[in-house]
């Protein structure tokens, strides 16, 4: 096997500003410098032309091209905008339905992975970490090149009705995994993996790691894993099939993400460790182990009616159902006034009970004595496969990058899928 090429979704807009730092070309056509394509009619308008499609590949060496206003974190609480700059070619596609230019970056997997290593994590961790995150990345990469077709929206919701104790409630089981894209292989935010561009390789250290890596992947029974990660698992990971499909994978077995001692690796205050783990965005956040969310009766109650768009009326309880191997609540029941329901899984249950996303599901809820919900919970994420945060701190304590991989994929091994280019 050769290194395979990706198309990675940027941004979708109405017009896109472009800028060719080096030379590009189209066909035969050479140039530099700023452009604006628009969408018009399912067309893509250049230079006064229509295109069906268009592909500006690099002439020189060292060539990139910038987008501007590419949105990122979206959903979540750290959305912004960012001018970003990219290595590769720049496919531009008409999405029809929606009348708007589509932004992908062409680019081999090992390039993509140098800025994926350097978005999900500040490029100065440790380089046991950014190994051991290179190989995750890159197997939960290809994993989902090969399922492609796999997945489809259909399959991430069921509703049925469910009996607790001598009552019958309706129950919506929600789950987002990554639904097939079909203009691009992957996207470039936190629904893939965060993926920025050059904007975000600022070390060496990063393309060491990435090229001592080159092709490595976990695998397990012969196949490359789906690897996950999280920011923080909150002492203890979770299980593959309480947050997604109903599909066990033994290298996804829950973890105690703890040392011979019983120290739990994530649970650390320590910021030299934190900043090189966090990017500036994930750092306006440090309480990520253990925190604590308040709601009054009102403002929860008008919350989950606008996040979910069902009208429980005022909210009186909310019950745990069932949790998973790390805490993290998998169903829950919600019971007002007008209507009572059981939501899961994790990340709906997070989405109905925060403006972006809950840290994690990992919580127990109690009464204050004027009726507030106080939620008192652990973690930041689904919590499943490598803990971002747990391992920096093993990474810092002088762990190597596969006993870090060993840590939190036991079963699993690694294996080298190639080492050229395609």
């Amino acid at each position: 096997m050769y290194e395979p090429k990706i198309n990675v979704g940027i941004m979708a807009r109405k017009e896109l500003r472009v800028t060719f730092e080096g030379v590009f070309r189209v066909g035969a056509e050479k140039f530099c410098g700023s452009h604006v394509i628009r969408c018009d009619a399912g067309k893509l308008i250049w230079g006064g032309v229509a295109y069906e499609s268009l592909l500006f590949e690099p002439v020189d060496d060292g060539a990139s091209f910038e987008l501007d206003d590419v949105t990122i974190g979206v959903g979540f609480h750290w959305e912004r905008k960012e001018c970003q700059r990219f290595a590769g070619a720049l496919k531009v596609i008409p999405d029809v339905d929606a009348g708007c230019c589509v932004a992908v970056n062409v680019i081999g997997v090992e390039e993509y992975l140098k800025s994926v290593i350097s978005s999900e994590m500040s490029a100065s961790a440790s380089q046991a970490l950014l190994r051991a995150h290179a190989v995750v990345s890159r197997s939960w990469l290809l994993r989902q090149l090969a399922d492609r077709g796999k997945h489809t929206c259909a399959e991430a919701e069921e509703w049925r009705s469910t009996a607790v104790g001598d009552a019958v409630f309706d129950e919506l089981i929600k789950w987002y995994d990554r639904e097939d894209h079909t203009l691009f292989d992957v996207c470039a935010d936190d629904h893939c993996q965060r993926y920025q561009g050059v904007t975000r390789q600022t070390t060496p250290a990063v393309a060491e790691a990435v090229d001592a890596t080159r092709g490595m992947v976990l695998t397990y029974g012969g196949e490359v894993c789906d690897a996950r990660f999280s920011k923080c698992c909150g002492g203890v990971s979770e299980t593959f099939e309480n947050c997604w499909e109903n599909a066990s994978h033994p290298y996804l077995e829950s973890v105690k993400d703890c040392d011979a001692a019983g120290h739990c690796f994530c649970d650390t205050d320590d910021r030299s460790v934190l900043d090189t783990v966090l990017n500036n965005y994930d750092r306006e956040t440090l309480d990520f182990f253990k925190w604590e969310v308040r709601y009054g009766a009102d403002d929860l109650s008008e919350l989950v009616r606008r996040r979910s768009g069902i009208d429980f009326g005022r909210i009186h309880d909310l019950v745990p159902l069932t949790r998973g191997k790390s805490g993290r609540i998998v169903r829950l029941l919600v019971k007002g006034e007008r209507r009572s329901l059981i939501v899961g899984k994790e990340l709906e249950i997070r989405r109905w009970l925060s403006d972006t996303h809950l840290r994690s599901s990992a919580f127990d809820v109690t009464r204050s004595a004027d009726g507030d919900f106080i939620f008192r919970g652990r973690g930041w994420g689904h919590g499943v496969g490598l803990c971002q945060i747990g391992a920096a701190v093993m990474g810092a304590s002088g762990y190597g990058f596969r006993e870090i991989l060993n840590h939190y994929f036991p079963k699993a091994g690694i294996t080298a899928l190639y080492c050229e280019k395609e």
